[in-house]
């Protein structure tokens, strides 16, 4: 027998022991960084979607209504009633809205009744999973 069977008989000896030896923890080791260097860009990429997702105001389930102050869905003769937004916002538009700032092309209170429906919508509404994702922490 050599010193190289002898060696591999030792390894397998361990590794039923439970004792990891030191070829094993380097594999284990280049396996853990090529998961971190792949998983990464990954984040990076979810990252700047979230920011490029839209967010329609109304959505599709309720086109066509107006949006009232407090961000309900309610008839075109509702007075005080925005019409819709004519355009879908960003989710860094949106970001920026609810942290204070106006959403762009509206009026103050305009972006404050469009932030208010935003913020209620539920899941399987056009633009939820974009609201969700917004509200994520970093």
């Amino acid at each position: 027998m050599t010193d190289q069977d002898n060696s591999n008989q030792a390894d397998k000896t361990r590794e039923k022991a439970g004792i990891v030896t030191r070829r094993r923890a380097l594999m284990m080791g280049a396996v853990t960084a090529s998961a971190v260097v792949s998983i990464k860009p990954a984040l990076a990429q979810t990252a700047g979607s979230v920011l490029n997702c839209e967010i329609p105001v109304p959505g599709n389930h309720a086109s066509g209504g107006y949006i009232a102050p407090d961000g309900k869905i309610v008839s075109a003769d509702t007075p005080g009633a925005f019409p819709p937004a004519g355009r879908n916002f960003t989710g860094e538009e949106v970001k920026r809205a609810m942290r204070g700032r106006s959403l762009p092309g509206t009026s103050y209170d305009e972006s404050r009744a469009y932030v208010n429906y935003i913020r209620r919508l539920q899941s399987g509404q056009s633009g939820f999973t974009c609201y969700a994702s917004l509200q994520m922490p970093r």
